[in-house]
């Protein structure tokens, strides 16, 4: 725990929304258990503050910008394997809940949730316990009695983490060599992760999959808009 309140578990908030991180803090700060020892805007930044600050928790969103949440909670996991990590994000935990298992967190929150639902999901995994809401452990559930052949909610769920990253960043409105340069990969390799997406999703060009992620990433907006109102 953090020197300055031994007393308190110390948790670090990574999400590049700066009225979220405010009012998420808040949130955290009426717990008497809890504190927040720090906060970062992106993936360098946590990487950087983890060491200094040495959390008990880090809180994780999924979009961070220029980089993946997905991809952070693999390099955490990566250098600090006892760390416990939490997801907190307004993208649906039926298309990412089971990736950031799989990568190493200890649960997902969407933040539409209420405080209190936030809360325990954090006390929870400072327990080692893994936190889901019951219609994602449910689905779990099924999916593993039917070995795994349960149809997915949503067509995205076959893309890779980085396909459906890639995916993510066109529905920004992000140009190949921008995508690129967040990824640290080459230009033909985005090209590549498009092309992909192109066929697992059967669309029929390159202009269709830029329609599909705009689609998809303004319902995506609108869910954090609405999650950031009611967290401030």
């Amino acid at each position: 725990m953090s020197a300055q309140d031994p007393a308190k578990s110390q948790l670090l908030i990574v999400d590049d929304h700066p009225l979220f991180r405010e009012g998420l803090r808040q949130m955290i700060e009426r717990d008497p258990l809890l504190a927040v020892c720090g906060e970062a805007a992106n993936s360098t930044q946590a990487l950087e503050l983890i060491p200094q600050l040495k959390p008990d928790l880090v809180l994780v969103d999924i979009s961070l910008g220029s980089g993946s949440g997905i991809d952070l909670v693999k390099s955490i996991r990566g250098f600090w394997e006892d760390l416990p990590i939490l997801v907190i994000s307004m993208h649906d935990e039926s298309l990412y809940a089971e990736r950031a298992l799989r990568a190493g967190a200890m649960g997902y929150v969407m933040k539409h949730e209420s405080g209190k639902v936030v809360r325990t999901a954090i006390h929870k995994a400072l327990q080692g316990e893994v936190t889901l809401s019951d219609r994602m452990s449910s689905n779990l559930i099924a999916r593993l009695m039917r070995g795994g052949t349960q149809k997915p909610d949503s067509p995205l769920e076959i893309l890779s983490d980085r396909e459906l990253e890639v995916f993510r960043l066109l529905g920004q409105g992000k140009g190949t060599r921008q995508i690129a340069a967040d990824l640290s990969v080459t230009i033909p390799t985005v090209h590549s992760f498009r092309n992909r997406i192109k066929e697992k999703l059967q669309l029929k060009s390159s202009t269709e999959v830029m329609l599909h992620a705009i689609q998809w990433s303004g319902t995506q907006m609108g869910r954090e808009a609405a999650a950031s109102d009611g967290k401030s």
